[in-house]
């Protein structure tokens, strides 16, 4: 499957971002996602497991003049809607759990497997940088698998 929003195919009205602790890649996307569709379409992220907010997120999208705001990473259970058109999953853990949840219901799940920037090691400069290679890993994604731009 090439793009979420196919030649032919709607947009969809709602999409939610999941990873491990909704700490970096989901509320990463969330925002990208905001950034780039039209405003109609309700974005939303989740993590599997409760997280904490990470620093570098904030350091790499202000880079490019977007903000999380006061996002405050969040479980699934915590989320206030429970229905989405499509479920993008950026860990492993994220699609397996996405994929035990919708197993009788009728949402799209898709894995984009997406790098975990807290791996990286070394100076400031070099894990900046792999929060950079994530944001600009998932920006590309956004743009041409549901907003329609390559």
């Amino acid at each position: 499957m090439s793009g979420i929003a196919s030649p032919g195919s709607k947009m969809p009205r709602s999409i939610l971002f999941m990873c491990g602790m909704n700490a970096i890649r989901s509320p990463m996307a969330e925002a990208l996602a905001k950034a780039a569709l039209p405003k109609g379409t309700y974005v939303a992220s989740a993590g599997v497991r409760q997280g904490e907010r990470d620093p570098f997120v904030d350091v790499v999208l202000d880079e490019i003049g977007l903000s999380i705001g006061r996002h405050q990473p969040r479980t699934l259970e915590e989320l206030e809607d429970d229905y989405f058109d499509v479920i993008v999953t950026l860990a492993p853990e994220a699609h397996h759990k996405a994929l035990e949840l919708t197993r009788s219901m009728a949402v799209d799940v898709v894995y984009w497997p997406t790098p975990d920037p807290t791996v990286a090691t070394g100076t400031r400069d070099q894990i900046v940088g792999a929060y950079r290679a994530v944001r600009d890993h998932l920006a590309g994604l956004i743009a041409s698998r549901i907003a329609g731009r390559e």
